[in-house]
């Protein structure tokens, strides 16, 4: 099936343009998210035109059937598409149709009604209690001064509040004291209120009183070397290294940090929607995934322990 794509009509391009435009004003999904919809979109409406013998107009996607959808999986997946990027194709194109349909009146009953094809979703890979906290102390313990109090900042806060790496370097100094309770604005603009345990509190103070940089309401809480903000990467490096030293699995990363703090609350009894909540997730089905790593390490401490297993 190959030297399908190509161009899609005007109206479909423009259309997508307003779409987009949408997701971003009003929906404010980062700039990522949207770049990853328009190139599902684009692929999408490139074959169909192919497909169908030339590029149409916006009111022919109502007529867009089944053979239509079964065929442009089938190229993708020729193409060399794994099952779960081309659910994610297939999401972002009913994305859009459910847009289209509602702004234009449209029946996109087919394709919002299509089944994607089946995964297995990838479970969560959170760090032991003891082993979050190793990690956490060397990260603190590797560097002198003011950027060895950083780090341990940073990560005490992705692991004692389950923040994601870009939500705790979003934080300007006008977060600074932290609060009992903490206002974080997550994936598409929601945002979630996150408790601070005292301990986070302490590690970001103990970072701004070594600091050379001053503190400034609308600047980045957490600096860099050169005093602009701390590009993710470096914390990504430093966990590399200290799991290195530690002799932990490759899975150990600052988002299984997140990992642990949602894993750890499941273990000691948290109920599944105030995790979510605290997580920022929008539907309770990522939460789930939780739940399926401790029956995991339920089923490995029973082969272990138990006499007859």
């Amino acid at each position: 099936m190959a030297g399908l794509d190509v161009q899609a009509s005007e109206g479909q391009a423009a259309s997508l343009a307003r779409w987009l435009e949408y997701l971003s004003g009003v929906k404010g999904y980062s700039p990522r998210t949207i770049a990853g919809y328009a190139t599902d979109v684009r692929r999408f409406l490139g074959f169909l035109a192919g497909y169908r013998g030339g590029a149409e107009g916006i009111a022919a996607m109502a007529t867009i059937s089944q053979t239509d959808l079964r065929a442009w999986m089938a190229y993708e997946r020729d193409r060399g598409l794994g099952a779960r990027s081309l659910a994610r194709a297939l999401s972002s194109v009913r994305s859009f149709m459910r847009w289209l349909a509602e702004r234009d009146d449209m029946d996109a009953t087919v394709i919002l009604s299509a089944k994607g094809p089946k995964y297995l979703r990838k479970l969560p890979r959170p760090l032991s209690v003891d082993g979050a906290q190793e990690v956490i102390e060397d990260m603190g313990a590797a560097r002198e001064g003011w950027i060895g109090a950083r780090d341990l900042a940073v990560t005490t806060l992705l692991y004692a509040c389950g923040l994601r790496i870009s939500e705790a370097l979003g934080l300007t100094g006008a977060a600074h004291p932290l609060p009992d309770v903490l206002r974080i604005k997550g994936k598409g603009g929601k945002e979630r209120l996150v408790p601070v345990l005292p301990i986070a509190r302490e590690a970001v103070a103990e970072y701004l009183r070594q600091s050379p940089w001053p503190l400034e309401r609308e600047a980045p809480l957490f600096r860099g070397a050169r005093g602009g903000a701390l590009n993710p990467r470096l914390i990504a490096r430093a966990m590399e290294e200290a799991r290195l030293r530690l002799g932990l699995p490759a899975t150990a990363t600052p988002h299984a940090l997140r990992h642990s703090f949602a894993t750890h609350l499941l273990a000691a009894g948290g109920d599944l929607r105030s995790i979510q909540e605290l997580l920022g997730h929008a539907s309770l089905s990522t939460t789930q995934a939780y739940t399926a790593v401790d029956a995991a390490r339920l089923m490995e401490v029973y082969a272990a322990a138990h006499p007859r297993a």
